[in-house]
This record gives structure tokens, sequence and C-alpha cells, in this order.
């Protein structure tokens, strides 16, 4: 089995430091489109993991955030070792645009009331939810957010 061709697989997790943006990779489609694929951690690799109530209100609001705060936006979706969240948008964007408008996105978790989608006709496991520890995880992330290079 190859793991090279999954590129998280050939990032050193023990030497990154979160909460970071980083710029996971760039693909092109075979007629010419580009996506750009992001790494969006909020914890620490190895240290920690964002439990699953929290996470999963998290992939609700930032799903809606990044929808309004930028163009192009493919999907957002969460790592299976819960320290984070992958981003996927049309284009090569800037690291630092989407830093930008990932402290615009935590400031609206941190501001939401609500958990959108979250009926059993909207969302898969609408039980397993927690507004209070999204906020908590945005709070912070926000803090030391950063671009890892």
């Amino acid at each position: 089995m190859d793991i090279s061709l999954v590129e998280s697989f050939s990032l050193d997790h023990t030497q990154v430091q979160a909460p970071f943006v980083r710029l996971a990779g760039r693909y092109r489609g075979p007629k010419g489109d580009v996506i750009s694929k992001f790494d969006l951690r909020f914890v620490q690799p190895n240290q920690g993991a964002i439990p699953t109530g929290a996470m999963h209100t998290l992939e609700h609001l930032l799903a809606i955030s990044f929808r309004e705060e930028m163009e192009g936006v493919i999907d957002v979706s969460p790592m299976g070792c819960r320290t984070g969240f992958y981003f996927l948008v049309f284009g090569e964007v800037d690291s630092h645009a989407v830093l930008d408008a990932f402290k615009n996105v935590l400031e609206k978790v941190i501001a939401a009331k609500e958990i959108p989608a979250a009926t059993a006709v909207q969302c898969g496991n609408f039980q397993d939810h927690s507004l209070s520890g999204a906020i908590e995880y945005a709070r912070k992330a926000l803090d030391g957010l950063h671009v890892h290079e």
C-alpha cells in the first residue's frame, strides 16, 4: 500500500503548531479546473480531539459561513482524527485569504445562537450536536490562528 498517495500521511504531525491554515495541495482537473485544498487545524495533533457533537456542529456552521465569506467553496469536511477540517475551493486561492475568511467564520460561530440544518429531515445524526462545544473550539482556534507554510 503506497501511503505517499495521500498528502496528509506525508505531513509530520509532530512538527506543526495548531491552530493553523495550511495549503495541503492544488489539483488540476481534466478540464483545467484548479481546486485548492486546505487543512484547517483546530487542535494540536495527537494531543486532543474535538468531541463529536462539537465537531458535527462546527461542520454545519462552517459549511454555511465559509460560503458566505468566499466564492467557489466546494466542501468543508471533518478530519477523521477530529483535529480539524479539510476545506476545498475552486481556484488558486491564497492561504492568507483563507486565513482571513476563517477568522470571520470563527467569529460567526462564536456569535451563533442556533445550529443550522439540525433536524431529522436535514441531518443524518441530528441529535449529536453541541453548540456550546462548537463555540468553545472556535474561541480556542481564533486565539493564535496562523498560516502554516
